[in-house]
């Protein structure tokens, strides 16, 4: 998990949308034991109204902090 989210944050894919967005911050995750699980759960939630998301960030994180700040990802 940690390498992709040094992906998201140097901006590695230049069409994906944090790139797009720029966005810094890791406010939510799930972890997945398979690829194909996680592929299902990101593409459900793309399709959820905006309201939705928020709620599901702020049941984890209701900060909004950014959970990476102390990984250590170099």
């Amino acid at each position: 998990m940690e390498e992709r989210v040094k992906e998201h944050q140097l901006k590695i894919r230049m069409k994906s949308f944090t790139a797009k967005y720029n966005c810094d911050k890791l406010v939510y995750f799930e972890e997945y034991g398979d690829a194909n699980e996680a592929t299902i759960r990101e593409k459900r939630m793309k399709k959820w109204k905006r309201e939705w998301k928020v709620k599901v960030i702020e049941d984890m994180n209701p900060s909004w902090m950014d959970l990476s700040m102390n990984w250590k990802l170099n």
